[in-house]
């Protein structure tokens, strides 16, 4: 079994950056895919990033393509996401996940393991 703890959320102004982390537990992390969704007031969760098991192979949400990066420590047991120019329409829980396989990256539902989350507030 797998925990995971994130941090690094806040609150920022639009065009600002943060740098989430996810601690996880186990002596089997780097076994799983990593993902970050995140899941607005009233929306559904949706896919942002994801990274394969030794962090050779990275997937990023087209919407974020460009500005997000996702990358993985597996001697600490920890992914990022790193976020720059946020926007206030990425106000959202952001969530990682940990994946046994590696197929379905995008999808949420394809997911093992999920975190509490961590509130990201990007003001206007």
């Amino acid at each position: 079994q797998v925990q995971l703890v994130e941090s690094g959320g806040g609150l920022v102004q639009a065009g600002g950056s943060l740098r989430l982390s996810c601690a996880a537990s186990g002596r089997t992390f780097s076994s799983y895919a990593m993902g970050w969704f995140r899941q607005a007031p009233g929306k559904e969760r949706e896919f942002v990033a994801a990274i394969s098991w030794r962090g050779g192979s990275t997937w990023i949400a087209d919407s974020v393509n460009g500005r997000f990066t996702i990358s993985r420590d597996n001697a600490k047991n920890t992914v990022y996401l790193q976020m720059n120019s946020l926007k206030p329409e990425e106000t959202a829980v952001y969530y990682c996940a940990a994946n046994r396989g590696l197929l379905e990256l995008r999808v949420a539902d394809s997911y093992d393991y999920w975190g509490q989350g961590t509130q990201v507030t990007v003001s206007s």
